[in-house]
């Protein structure tokens, strides 16, 4: 007889997991094993309702666990979907029946993200359409990179197609993004281009030609931005010619590869059904069309997918996203029967109050016509009198950072001292360095989450300068920007000089004799003059300061020491420059929230260094430069998004980004009018027409020869589009906040020379607040003047600036006196310390020796406990030997750290390090050692034992496998530590294998004692690095002496790592 199942009510399982489910969850989560789609308002709980769905499913013997299929679009989100989803089996696992026999091959869930899931396609199935599964993924800034070459290559020249190859390169990648979105053919676009353009042509348009026939004048500039965009198209194959010839693809091609998979082999959608019984698709608002393609191909025919997401929610329309997908969900997956999936609907909010809801739906009655399957917002019962909100217009700008700023210090006691609590949203980055500086001048904690880009934050720029000055001593603007910084402060008049000198070095004699045009003639000075030298060598006729030729020496001592390492792997040669700059000490002296973003932020960017190789497999420092100069061109500077720090700051972030977060109170400034950006193909050569993309029945139409009322139209149309795109990202906006919403806006900005007026969302704020006093309050609101009417005031100001920037001279005076008086003391014995001459006054004296007593007494407590504790700080960085001696005995790293020790002589080490080299060389792989540096070790009694261990390796089952990288460094943020080490061996897994990679770290001791933590750290650094889930990479140790291969089984994930660090007495068991 089967077991009873462990669920057989809604009450059963909300009794299981202790939420009380809404009716219209229930119907979700109880939903038949059926295509069907929830479209969930913001709030809802839609993951909740997902993880509910599955531990139904299971519960009621539906299925098993490791027929679940879930796909997100981030890591992290794929981790949060992933521990909700265990969290809740595990739930129902202690429910079960204990009788019941244990189903070893239940598995778990496989969640990941949509692209991920297209590269497993892709290296699972790929061979089936030619595909090599082994085609490398190309981070964004070698893509353009890339691009640039395929531009440099073209023959040309181009009638239509004009701009700098910066400009091109940007082009071919937008246009080559827009067709694998849409799984659009070159030849299908030139065909759209050739009718199109047909009538243009034949009438003679031509780029040198500017009259168009009567009436056609806007047609033939549509025609020359499609024959601008034919000519593009061929750049374009250039550069997908390039692609497959360095076995590249990027996130667009995984997903056209993937749709091409779908389609055109039927046989994978029947491995892939018959592997998932069940599919929850979540954000599907978020979408693409050859996302929406593969996934309808593979898991059509009536199969039980649940699509999860709100098209009001729906920002990312930029990068490819279509809110169609959502809407067209019944009929992109009907039922078996041919009839349109089910629809199911969350409509009540469990976090803002009622009042805040009720303007938000006010404010997004317009998307809910355009998406009919929306519903209004409700508010919980116990939530539906709150929420409050309050509207400012200020005059200016100034006054408006002011006005937020006295706001949000005076919320203190609202979030109960948490400020974590509070969060301004603002439309665009550079709206943020005001605010910020605000809150900061005010003593409010503060930080930025998700900035776009690593580069342009301070610390990283001076990591990067530096690296610049090292490996080219004519990276002048990166000299110039560390000496005027405030470690070495080189005034205006010391800098000219050092200019000076720079140029007498290189200058031949008579030089200064010959004309401009021969001096210029063939050379850039600022590629032969290097300040660099000058610094070096400053030579003695120029009236430099003193202070300026004592930091020069400094500075051009440590630019000596630090090129020593240039050969090193790139991630060695910054922890040098954090060492020798002094930067990791910086980091670790300032204040708790600023550690830990820098943490955060250089631990970011030394995991970018980590996983480097140019497009050529090179990784030096020349090639990183290289890489992060096209960052900064075209990738915003690296952007890396950050997840919002745990410390108890005040967020600043975009609106973009605030999606799915949410806080007690939102802040969303800069409320006034602003012209709508509208991109579309009649003006754009990089996007694709309508006619060809596969959302294009949605989007508005265009007449094949338009007049100038149809191009009217269209441009109004297209505009209208755009404008409901600035509506979803109020939307997601107004939706964050749980009990307090602050908008404002200002007439004068800094520059502008016409007033700014209210934007829809603060004028209709204003006039809800009048008409319903208990939601808020207006607080201040300027009146407009007519355009013409008045000046701007604030470009009537001039502003100076210091230079080089005074630092805090109280801050400073104040560390100065303090270090001085320490060190004065520290040369005193105890008994001869100088008493405060304030401490004469008799009752000053009473209070002070009260606390004497009070200190003896605790004194004498502590001496009796016999134990001395320590607040010792952990370094900005450790290596994972580190970690896992800070795992086995905190108290003993501590005190390492706290007094360290030299380490006597280690042979084993040595022969460890001889084995290394050895088995790199036997690979053909580039060692850390050659063999000058291993005779340096010299013939003995070693030398057998080493022998010893190579004919023992090649017993071994790694001897005849070619690794797929050795001696592989990886960076790793785990609880705000930068963990760092290198990866003895990585290997490809065999082909049917569930996994992907093995690393392997080789272990020559005689003992078999390593630490499965060793191997957690590795598998995750890589796993990371790669892209790949955790579930397929595995880990072993091949003790090398008697080729055994242990594979720990259950090594903890990432959050098990991070709760040993926060935690290190809780070690899991392996």
């Amino acid at each position: 007889m089967p077991p009873r199942p462990a669920l057989e009510s809604p009450d059963e399982l909300r009794d299981l997991l202790g939420i009380p489910y809404t009716e219209e969850q229930i119907a979700a989560i109880t939903a038949p094993l059926e295509p069907g789609v929830i479209v969930a308002g913001a709030g809802s709980g839609k993951t909740a309702v997902m993880a509910a769905r599955v531990v139904w499913l299971v519960g009621t013997g539906a299925v098993e666990p490791g027929q679940v299929l879930g796909l997100t679009f981030t890591n992290k989100a794929a981790g949060e979907l992933r521990e909700r989803v265990l969290s809740s089996l595990a739930r129902l696992g202690l429910a079960a029946d204990s009788d019941a026999p244990e189903d070893e091959d239940a598995g778990e869930p496989s969640i990941s993200t949509y692209h991920a899931y297209a590269d497993s396609l892709i290296k699972e199935h790929g061979l089936r359409l030619g595909l090599e599964p082994s085609a490398r993924l190309l981070a964004d800034a070698n893509r353009y990179t890339l691009a640039a070459r395929a531009v440099r290559r073209a023959p040309g020249p181009f009638e239509f197609l004009k701009g700098s190859i910066p400009t091109l390169a940007r082009k071919v990648i937008d246009l080559d993004a827009e067709l694998a979105e849409h799984v659009v053919e070159p030849d299908q676009l030139r065909e759209w281009t050739n009718r199109f353009t047909r009538r243009a042509v034949a009438d003679g348009l031509s780029a040198a030609r500017g009259r168009a026939p009567r009436g056609f004048a806007d047609y033939w500039l549509i025609a020359r931005v499609a024959l601008e965009r034919a000519e593009l198209l061929t750049l374009v194959e250039e550069y997908r010619k390039l692609k497959r010839a360095g076995d590249f693809v990027d996130f667009g091609d995984q997903m056209a590869l993937g749709t091409r998979l779908a389609e055109q082999v039927p046989e994978v959608g029947l491995i892939e059904r018959d592997k998932y019984r069940v599919v929850l698709l979540d954000e599907y608002q978020d979408t693409s069309v050859a996302q929406r393609r593969m996934l309808s191909s593979l898991f059509g025919e009536g199969h039980a997918v649940t699509g999860v997401g709100d098209p009001c929610q729906s920002i990312y329309g930029w990068r490819g996203a279509s809110p169609s997908n959502i809407d067209q969900f019944p009929k992109h997956f009907p039922r078996r029967d041919g009839s349109d999936a089910a629809q199911y609907s969350l409509s009540e909010n469990r976090r803002s109050g009622g009042r805040l809801l009720t303007f938000a739906n006010e404010r997004s009655a317009p998307l809910r016509e355009l998406h009919a399957g929306v519903r209004e917002l409700r508010a919980s019962a116990e939530k539906f009198h709150r929420g409050r909100s309050e509207a400012a217009f200020l005059p200016s700008h100034p006054e408006e950072v002011q006005w937020l700023g006295e706001r949000i210090q005076g919320l203190y006691e609202h979030v109960r001292g948490d400020w974590s609590q509070i969060a301004v949203l603002v439309r665009a980055g550079n709206q943020i360095p005001d605010i910020y500086a605000e809150l900061h001048g005010r003593g409010v904690p503060v930080e930025v989450v998700g900035l776009s880009g690593l580069l342009h934050l301070p610390e990283i720029a001076d990591l990067v300068a530096m690296l610049d000055v090292l490996d080219d001593p004519t990276a002048n603007s990166a000299l110039v920007r560390l000496l005027t910084g405030p470690r070495w402060r080189i005034g205006p008049r010391d800098l000219a000089l050092l200019g000076k000198r720079a140029r007498e070095i290189v200058r031949l004699p008579g030089e200064e004799q010959r004309g401009l045009d021969q001096a210029l003639a063939g050379a850039d000075p600022t590629d032969v003059v290097s300040l660099a030298d000058a610094m070096a060598d400053p030579g003695t006729d120029l009236e430099f300061s003193d202070a300026a030729l004592a930091r020069f020496e400094r500075f051009a001592a440590e630019i000596r020491r630090l090129r020593r390492s240039l050969s090193e792997p790139v991630v060695d040669v910054l922890h040098r420059i954090l060492q020798e700059t002094g930067l990791e000490v910086e980091i670790a002296a300032s204040s708790a929230a600023y550690r830990q973003r820098c943490a955060e932020t250089v631990g970011a960017f030394m995991g970018v260094a980590g996983g480097f190789t140019d497009l050529e497999g090179e990784e030096s420092v020349t090639a990183f430069r290289t890489f992060l100069k096209a960052a900064a061109a075209h990738e915003r500077g690296l952007d890396v998004d950050l997840p919002p720090a745990e410390s108890k700051t005040v967020k600043i972030l975009t609106m973009h980004k605030a999606k799915g977060l949410e806080w007690e109170v939102v802040a969303i400034p800069h409320q006034y009018e602003t012209r709508t950006r509208v991109e579309k193909y009649t003006t754009v050569a990089a996007k694709l027409p309508h006619d060809l993309r596969g959302d294009g029945e949605w989007l508005p139409e265009l007449a094949p020869e338009p007049t100038r009322r149809d191009v009217n139209r269209f441009n109004a149309l297209m505009k209208e589009h755009a404008e409901y795109e600035d509506q979803r990202v109020e939307y997601v906006a107004l939706t964050r906040a749980k009990e307090l919403l602050l908008a404002s806006g200002h007439v004068w900005g800094p520059t502008q020379k016409d007033p700014r007026t209210a934007n829809g969302t603060l004028e209709s704020l204003r006039e809800y607040l009048l008409a319903n006093y208990e939601a808020g309050r207006v607080d201040a609101w300027a009146v407009t003047p007519e355009k013409g009417e008045a000046e701007n005031p604030l470009r009537e100001q001039q502003s100076e600036a210091e230079w080089p920037a005074p630092l805090d001279s109280e801050a400073r005076a104040s560390r100065l006196a303090a270090a001085a008086a320490v060190r004065g003391l520290l040369q005193l014995p105890a008994e001869q310390w100088p008493e405060d001459p304030e401490l004469e006054d008799q009752r000053q004296r009473k209070i002070v020796e009260g606390w004497d007593a009070d200190l003896d007494a605790l004194l004498d407590e502590l001496r009796r406990s016999h134990e001395v504790r320590f607040e010792i700080p952990m370094p900005v960085s450790l290596s994972t030997t580190k970690l896992l001696a800070y795992a086995k005995d905190p108290d003993a790293f501590a005190e390492q750290l706290f007094r360290p020790m030299p380490k006597p002589p280690a042979p084993q080490a040595r022969r460890g390090t001889e084995f290394h080299a050895w088995v790199e060389d036997r690979f053909g792989q580039l060692s850390l050692f050659d063999d000058a540096d291993l005779e340096l070790y010299g013939e003995d009694e070693d030398s057998e034992d080493l022998a010893e261990l190579k004919e023992a390796f090649l017993r071994s089952e790694y001897a005849e496998r070619a690794p797929y990288r050795m001696e592989a460094p990886f960076q790793v943020f785990l609880a705000g530590q930068i963990i760092r080490g290198r990866i003895d061996a990585v290997y490809r897994a065999p082909s049917g294998s569930a996994l992907e990679y093995e690393v392997v770290d080789w272990k020559t001791n005689r003992r078999q004692n390593a630490d499965p933590l060793q191997l957690a750290v590795y598998r995750v650094a890589w796993a990371e690095l790669a892209g790949v889930p955790l579930e397929r990479v595995g880990a072993a140790f091949l003790y090398v002496r008697t080729g055994e291969v242990v594979r720990p089984r259950n090594l903890p994930d990432r959050e098990a790592l991070e709760r040993l660090l926060l935690n290190p007495t809780d070690q899991p068991s392996t």
